[in-house]
């Protein structure tokens, strides 16, 4: 049997078709949803938009590339949900195209290209990310970019790879800064190979270079802003999320990757450390190993950070399937495992994405035997945070707008909404200039450095306060309100809305109080 050649970019043209079709069809699939989905805004997406409306080369919880990106889509697109969710699911498609890609790198032919392709396809995992707008989905897509080059150096080593390369990934770490992972990973490959002589050459040292220059502005802002980023990433990883077994760690990666792909991604890491034939290869599947490492030894780390690295050994897998159903001439297996790919996808989409109704989905849920969760320590009501998080804003907003406008104009003009994290806050950004509501103020993440509006807190609306602890503050508070939604998140269901007047200490002198990173 020969191995891989290296010659596999120079395969007909026409096996790329099926590759085009399966990217099309994911991105067919998006822009339905989108445009016809009933539920609403994510959490996260209000903030993203607010923070489009303050650019800046960082924020608390991100380096800035993204909210870059959305700037630019809002001014050609608008922010719709339909406009909004755009970029995600044009990168999404991309990731299903460049997994066929790299599997032809790999040496494989249509069969391997098809099935890794539909494995990264059918992932409940990606096809979430790419339902909404976030970092998350252009992460998989900086890093399968970066695993593209890094298989063109092992292969043939071009200058113009490296510095592709270092602009790929320095870019990535400008989205997210897990893609140092990766950069960890590639460096690890690369000393446990015959290639760590790159590591002496101009080449290598360009390309990091590279990744450092783009880095930059990200880690010049940390100054002033008093290293709010490294703040953020301790405080997240002692106090936000559950704490996990390596093996709670990988049980969710199976899920979260289609049950139907393990075979797949089991065998293209087996293939590529040990397989003869994946020798040229092995600095990959190190580099698999190197970030499964760095997670495993902070077990708060979510599953899913590790995700990102998976279309490589789907394509490796892919390939090692590939040669063995023709070795035993099963040809019948190479329509069956995408199919069986697809019909795992098929189950698990309305898990990930809006494509039911509400109550419909709760009971197909319990069907499948899915319990509501979420990977923070919160509790959880009748659906998961991820569709929680789309539930109760407009009607947030609208009780917001009730109490705000009871005030008289004299009020008004002294009044501040204070919200309690960046979901609230970015809603009332959103949605509330049609009711004629001002911007909000919040400690949470961004916003605290966004400030008070220079308040000195004489008219304060509020949320979800107690109002003993609201009248230690303020001289005088009346509930005003309630915000009831039976689908949000608990924490925000039935809570109040107070009107605070005559804040004790000046809302601006205190507002190093309502600081909170997470």
């Amino acid at each position: 049997m020969n191995s891989p050649s290296v010659n596999s970019t120079k395969l007909p043209a026409s096996q790329l078709l099926p590759l085009y079709l399966l990217a099309l069809l994911k991105l067919a699939i998006h822009l339905s949803i989108n445009a016809a989905t009933a539920y609403g805004y994510f959490r996260d997406e209000f903030y993203y938009l607010a923070c489009s409306d303050h650019l800046a080369w960082g924020y608390v919880d991100q380096p800035p590339l993204s909210i870059f990106l959305l700037r630019i889509s809002r001014f050609l697109f608008g922010d719709s949900l339909f406009a909004l969710r755009l970029l995600p699911a044009f990168s999404g498609a991309m990731v299903v195209f460049m997994t066929g890609i790299i599997t032809r790198e790999l040496g494989g032919k249509k069969f391997a290209q098809i099935t890794a392709a539909c494995a990264v396809f059918a992932a409940p995992i990606f096809l979430a990310y790419d339902s909404v707008y976030s970092m998350n989905c252009f992460e998989t897509l900086f890093w399968t970019l970066g695993i593209y080059y890094f298989i063109r150096i092992i292969k043939q080593g071009k200058t113009k790879d490296w510095i592709i390369l270092g602009i790929v990934l320095g870019l990535g770490t400008m989205n997210k800064i897990s893609v140092l992972w990766l950069c960890a990973g590639i460096v690890a490959g690369l000393l446990c190979s015959p290639l760590r002589k790159e590591l002496l050459t101009l080449k290598f040292w360009s390309a990091a270079g590279l990744i450092l220059a783009i880095f930059t502005p990200y880690l010049i802002w940390q100054f002033p802003n008093n290293f709010a980023s490294w703040e953020f990433i301790k405080n997240i990883s002692s106090g936000k999320y559950v704490a996990l077994s390596p093996i709670q760690f990988y049980m969710q990666q199976i899920s979260m990757l289609n049950p139907f792909s393990l075979p797949i991604w089991v065998t293209g890491f087996i293939f590529l450390l040990f397989s003869k034939k994946m020798k040229q290869f092995r600095p990959l599947g190190i580099t698999y190993l190197t970030v499964a490492v760095i997670l495993l030894s902070n077990n708060t780390s979510k599953p899913n950070y590790m995700t990102p690295i998976y279309p490589i050994l789907f394509a490796a897998g892919a390939v090692a399937i590939e040669m063995g159903i023709e070795r035993i001439k099963q040809l019948w297996l190479k329509s069956a495992v995408p199919a069986l790919l697809l019909i795992g996808g098929v189950i698990a989409a309305p898990i990930v994405l809006a494509i039911l109704p509400v109550e419909t989905y709760i009971n197909y849920a319990k069907a499948l035997g899915e319990k509501p969760a979420t990977s923070e320590k919160n509790g959880i009501g009748k659906l998961p945070q991820f569709y929680a998080d789309m539930f109760g804003w407009d009607n947030m907003v609208a009780q917001i707008a009730k109490a705000y406008n009871s005030l008289t104009p004299e009020e008004k003009a002294k009044c501040v909404i204070l919200m309690n994290n960046y979901g609230e806050a970015g809603a009332v950004d959103l949605l509330g200039p049609k009711y004629g509501l001002p911007k909000a103020i919040s400690g949470h993440n961004n916003y605290w450095l966004w400030g008070c509006n220079n308040s000195k807190g004489e008219i304060v609306l509020r949320i979800g306060v107690d109002m003993n602890a609201v009248l230690e503050s303020y001289r005088s508070a009346e509930q005003v309100g309630t915000i009831s939604d039976p689908y949000c998140m608990p924490y925000e269901n039935n809570i109040s809305i107070t009107i605070c007047r005559d804040r004790k200490i000046p809302l601006k002198d205190d507002w190093g109080e309502f600081k909170v990173y997470n």
